[in-house]
């Protein structure tokens, strides 16, 4: 199983727009097979920091992701509101392990 968390630095002018582009993107992520979790969150220190983690059951599903329709658009739609380029850090799960205990 593979974690990516990615970090995303948002211009605040369009905060909004990031915001509905992305949960489009998260809706259709958590229907991908192999797809765990696929949170969206916005710091609170600071409302143009996001952070989305993404969870899968393998290297293949996670690389699966990056090739469909809607992780495309998403990537081509906020690629200019960001302030900066993304940051994706990919983790190796240690807990839980058990597929039955990832729960949406």
């Amino acid at each position: 199983m593979i974690v990516t968390i990615v970090d995303v630095l948002v211009k605040s002018e369009n905060i909004n727009q990031f915001i509905e582009a992305t949960i489009e993107n998260h809706n259709n992520s958590v229907k991908e097979e192999g797809n765990l979790r696929f949170d969206v969150l916005q710091h609170r220190d600071n409302p143009s920091a996001f952070s989305l983690y993404e969870a899968y059951e393998s290297d293949e599903a996670s690389a699966a992701h990056k090739k469909t329709a809607h992780y495309l658009k998403w990537r081509e739609t906020v690629e200019s509101w960001m302030a900066e380029p993304r940051k994706g850090i990919a983790h190796t799960i240690i807990a839980p392990v058990e597929k039955s205990a990832w729960k949406r």
